[in-house]
């Protein structure tokens, strides 16, 4: 198999903690190149954890984790994956320009990227600002312009949209088709349903676990259902937690919504 026709990230049998308590339980999946995968989950399954452990920050206790063709967290890795945490990664002391300068450097990416990416990201009118004085939605944006930085050829993005308001949210999906369509592979965490049917793919998780790798479309023909959501609770209600008190209570067929059976509330 060449390395084009590889997956961008290929995971097999992964096990990993954070602190004494295990998050990933044998957890195997692939990412395709040049498409936006999705990985849907309630919060404390483990998706920032899997992200992490891709993009070989994340201590593991054993299986295998190959990005691009090489062993996660690889040095020539480096200018290959751009990730983007939760967090904003940026230097509040300095604006906005300064930091994607700061950020090309380290990367070695062409000096035109800077002007590139503002543009992306829709940063224009804040590239002067101190990136102290930004909302959390702007200083999202600019960890997602350090990103896309060199043209990455594939990006690792934890829920990158949260906070932004929805025109800009829909900009930036728009975006990230435009990249897979270039051949960048993106793989993005979301809590926003409607966001699942704006992927190739969807990677559902819960509990450490792929519940299902499918399409949208897929999904609703597997589960008969009419939207995303139902299908996602569907297959949550075929896979019950061992520790849900409701796992076994036929009444709760009928309980779409909310936090008790399925650990989702509406937007994930």
């Amino acid at each position: 198999m060449s390395h084009l026709s590889a997956p961008a990230v290929h995971v097999t049998d992964l096990f990993a903690r954070r602190g004494r308590h295990p998050v990933l339980h044998g957890l195997s999946l692939t990412v395709p190149r040049g498409l936006v995968v999705g990985l849907i989950g309630p919060s404390g399954c483990g998706k920032t954890t899997l992200m992490r452990s891709i993009v070989g920050v994340q201590l593991v206790q054993s299986g295998e984790v190959t990005v691009l063709g090489r062993p996660a967290g690889s040095v020539s890795l480096r200018n290959r994956v751009g990730y983007v945490t939760q967090d904003a990664s940026v230097y509040d002391d300095l604006t906005v320009r300064q930091n994607l300068r700061y950020f090309r450097s380290v990367l070695g990416a062409p000096a035109s990227d800077v002007d590139r990416v503002i543009d992306a990201t829709d940063l224009g009118r804040y590239a002067g600002q101190l990136a102290g004085s930004l909302s959390g939605g702007q200083r999202s944006r600019v960890s997602l312009a350090g990103a896309l930085l060199g043209s990455p050829e594939l990006l690792v993005l934890d829920e990158p949209t949260v906070g932004l308001d929805p025109v800009l949210r829909v900009e930036l999906w728009e975006l990230f088709h435009r990249l897979a369509a270039g051949g960048t592979s993106l793989l993005v965490s979301s809590h926003v349903m409607d966001e699942a049917s704006r992927c190739d793919r969807l990677l559902l998780m819960r509990d450490g676990e792929i519940l299902a790798d499918d399409t949208p479309a897929g999904l609703l023909a597997s589960t008969a259902t009419d939207d995303v959501e139902a299908a996602f609770l569907s297959l949550i209600r075929r896979h019950p937690s061992p520790e849900d008190p409701q796992a076994d209570d036929p009444s709760s067929e009928g309980r779409p919504t909310g936090t008790g059976s399925t650990g989702f509330d509406g937007a994930l």
